[in-house]
């Protein structure tokens, strides 16, 4: 059976055509921002050109599954938008919907970095935003839109976690392109970028320490740009959440295997029977 996994993001729409074994095509396309109709007819023409028998469809945001709907997704433009009728309208063969973050925790634990875990594990990509889902008994806990939302949790200083702790707000504070340019500086020592680093990695610790002591999360696996840095940010990442679980078992923390097409992959999961 061959499927369909689309993963919407801000910038670029990931497509997969795979029947589980094999991945027959893979490609990406511009976002249509703000515009869920064209994003449906972009699915669409998506599926009409291979001949799958359904399509997986995860976006970002805040995401009642159950409804069909995205509440909001910022860096879409989209408030409330019905985007499951949007898009089975436009197929003749069934649509499975859900969250990105949710999907890619469901790669990372099934086919990914987590497989063979049987205890909880939580999904921590760190991109533009950062957010968290958790696996309990290989299957993606659901409890509502709001789940996993921890990079809006205000810090004692009254910032948002994910002005922090995310790839974006790091570069923003240490006035670079990007996260890459953040880790080579912080490689080289630069001060400021080893302070701006330092930060968001206590930053993330505070909410992997708190789900871990909650769920008993055996395996963290850390996804997102902010990942391919590696060791540089797993190795101080680990400690700092060590450290704040003082007696209790501390998860292993590990890179996400799929890295930025965990989404998409999760999103074929969706599809597939």
């Amino acid at each position: 059976m061959a499927v369909l996994g689309v993963d919407v993001g801000g910038t670029t729409v990931k497509m997969r055509v795979t029947d589980g074994r094999s991945v027959s095509a893979e490609w990406r396309e511009p976002t249509p921002f703000g515009d869920p109709a064209a994003l449906a007819d972009l699915v669409a023409r998506a599926a009409a050109r291979y001949p799958v028998e359904a399509v997986g469809l995860v976006v970002p945001g805040i995401v009642d599954e159950r409804a069909g709907r995205c509440v909001k997704a910022v860096n879409l433009g989209w408030d409330d938008v019905p985007v499951h009728d949007f898009v089975s309208a436009r197929l003749d063969v069934p649509l499975a919907f859900g969250q990105d973050v949710r999907a890619g925790a469901l790669a990372e634990a099934r086919t990914g970095a987590a497989a063979g875990d049987s205890g909880p594990v939580l999904f921590a990509p760190v991109g533009t935003g950062f957010a968290t889902a958790l696996v309990v008994r290989g299957e993606v806990l659901d409890a509502g839109p709001w789940a996993g939302e921890v990079g809006q949790i205000r810090l004692p200083d009254g910032r948002r976690v994910e002005e922090v702790a995310s790839a974006s707000g790091l570069a923003r504070r240490a006035g670079a392109p990007d996260a890459a340019a953040v880790a080579a500086r912080v490689r080289d020592g630069d001060p400021a970028a080893v302070e701006a680093w330092d930060e968001c990695v206590r930053a993330l610790a505070e909410p992997i320490a708190w789900a871990t002591a909650v769920a008993g999360c055996t395996t963290v696996v850390v996804g997102g740009g902010l990942a391919e840095a590696g060791a540089l940010l797993l190795d101080p990442l680990a400690r700092e959440v060590a450290h704040r679980l003082g007696a209790l078992r501390a998860p292993a923390i590990v890179q996400a295997h799929h890295g930025d097409r965990a989404a998409v992959v999760g999103a074929t999961l969706l599809a597939l029977p």
